[in-house]
């Protein structure tokens, strides 16, 4: 059974014999063009051979004409070639392709416009007749085809699945994409709109979609870690017929995919396994990384020359790690700066590298950028994001990552901020106390107060009061409602009990922060 094609459907076939469009307009695509309706596409060698489209009786317009195919190139004389543009379509033929276009003047095409008639480049005639041949009734045929293509890319080795799908787009001839309900994961070949995503979302197991004047058939991809996978084949113009039997090759696709997949997940398990430990490794050195941590990181393409941002994402709430690192690498692999990230804990830790120091404008601008992956992220996971403070070489890449977590564990606190916080914009006061809420520093402000604790009750409120204000006897016997005596006294014994000198700034601090830590 034969039925009706379009010229777009033609032209979106991948085995055409090369058609393109020369008039209105050349390389712009089928979708900046009428929808062509076509009743067949014949080939000739001669004007002689031409046929009418309907018998000799006049077409009504938008009816369905025939795409002429002329097998030799056009006539060299422009008056014959108007005559053959004025003849095919008094017989009411739609298009005009021609085996050599460029030898066509700017007057023929003028006359071309005028008449109505699209004009065509087709470099292999027949081939294109055998495209026309599987869109109007011999979808089997066209499907066999696809299929075929599908599994000389699934017999190629790939890398990885990004290389899997560049191979199905090149020989399939049509965009191929990786999507989940978010977005985008993975595309080749070309890009997959927002409104042709949009419609796909769907837990059928096959289905053909039109959106933005783009289709696609997609499957449903069967994976044991990720729910709402489909590997979609798609493209501008397809005709009904190219959607089932890409739907067909889809399908075929699909284990190779689903299987690529899941190695590729294995590897993504590993690598971060092998990154988190290094990342560790170097942060524990604190006189820099030593020679075998430099060599490991360098083997994995880790720059500690340069300029360092760290940034440290926390998880608020039960989360897995790895696929808080898959969107995150999502996102910055596609910005404009040396990015590298890894788990670390319930969260991810990364830095941006920069070969010069970053103006305070491309500061601000990819600190914007971690502000919009943090709002991004907080869409799926419940996460806390720090950032910290530029830092160069080794020692600052450390520095750096360290201060992005005490941010991100301030921000952990701060719902009014959104939960981000950039280090630099955190008093001293409130960075300090930060330090004093980790599991660390915890235990030993309890040992270095324990003797007090011991002694009873009353010795740490009045140490709390002398400190807070500024070692002063009177204004701590004022607040406390004390005689000054008694302050003295308490205060004698307090240094006693600790064996430490609080004249010294930094050990009033400390003893500060201690205090500080336990209260809270």
């Amino acid at each position: 059974m034969q039925h009706t094609l379009s010229l777009q459907a033609l032209v979106a076939h991948p085995r055409n014999g090369g058609l393109r469009w020369i008039e209105p307009g050349d390389g712009t695509g089928p979708s900046a063009h009428p929808v062509v309706p076509l009743r067949d596409v014949v080939l000739v060698t001669s004007v002689d051979e031409l046929p009418s489209c309907t018998g000799g009786e006049s077409t009504q317009p938008g009816s369905p004409g025939s795409l002429v195919v002329f097998t030799q190139t056009p006539p060299r004389e422009p008056w014959e070639a108007d005559a053959l543009l004025r003849r095919v379509k008094s017989r009411g033929h739609a298009a005009l392709a021609f085996k050599e276009p460029v030898a066509l003047g700017a007057g023929t095409l003028a006359v071309a416009r005028r008449l109505g008639l699209l004009i065509l480049g087709a470099g292999a005639p027949l081939e294109l007749a055998r495209a026309a041949w599987e869109l109007q009734g011999n979808q089997d045929a066209l499907t066999l085809g696809y299929v075929r293509k599908v599994a000389q890319s699934i017999e190629y080795h790939a890398d990885h699945v990004q290389d899997l799908l560049r191979h199905l787009a090149a020989s399939v001839g049509h965009g191929v994409a990786l999507v989940d309900r978010e977005g985008v994961l993975l595309e080749a070949g070309q890009h997959l709109s927002p409104d042709l995503h949009a419609a796909l979302r769907s837990d059928a197991w096959t289905r053909a979609t039109h959106a933005g004047g783009a289709s696609g058939a997609s499957v449903r991809v069967e994976s044991p870690s990720r729910e709402g996978l489909r590997l979609v084949f798609f493209d501008r113009g397809l005709a009904g017929t190219q959607l089932s039997a890409l739907s067909v090759a889809a399908e075929t696709a699909m284990p190779a995919v689903a299987a690529r997949l899941l190695i590729d997940e294995v590897a993504s398990v590993n690598n971060a396994s092998i990154d988190s430990g290094l990342i560790r490794d170097f942060l524990e050195q604190p006189g820099g990384p030593d020679s075998d941590v430099r060599r490991r990181m360098h083997e994995r393409g880790w720059r500690t020359s340069g300029v360092h941002l760290g940034f440290r994402i926390l998880g608020l709430s039960r989360l897995t790690p790895l696929e808080l690192l898959r969107s995150v690498s999502r996102e910055t692999r596609t910005w404009d700066v040396d990015t590298h990230a890894s788990t670390a804990g319930l969260g991810v830790i990364g830095w941006l590298t920069f070969s010069e120091p970053p103006s305070s404008q491309e500061l601000e601008r990819h600190t914007s950028a971690l502000r919009e992956l943090h709002r991004e992220l907080r869409r799926s996971f419940n996460v806390s994001t720090g950032v910290g403070t530029p830092e160069a070489g080794a020692e600052g890449l450390a520095s750096s990552l360290d201060a992005a977590g005490e941010a991100a564990r301030v921000a952990a606190q701060r719902e009014r901020g959104g939960h981000f916080l950039r280090i630099d914009a955190l008093g001293l006061e409130q960075l300090l106390l930060s330090r004093t809420r980790n599991d660390t520093f915890l235990p030993t402000a309890r040992s270095l107060l324990q003797p007090l604790i011991d002694a009873g009750g009353e010795l740490l409120p009045t140490l709390g009061a002398y400190l807070d204000h500024e070692s002063s006897t009177a204004a701590t016997a004022q607040a406390l409602g004390y005689h000054r005596n008694t302050v003295s006294t308490r205060i004698e014994r307090i240094k006693d009990l600790l064996g430490l000198d609080l004249a010294d700034p930094d050990t009033r601090l400390a003893v500060h922060l201690a205090l500080r830590a336990l209260q809270d």
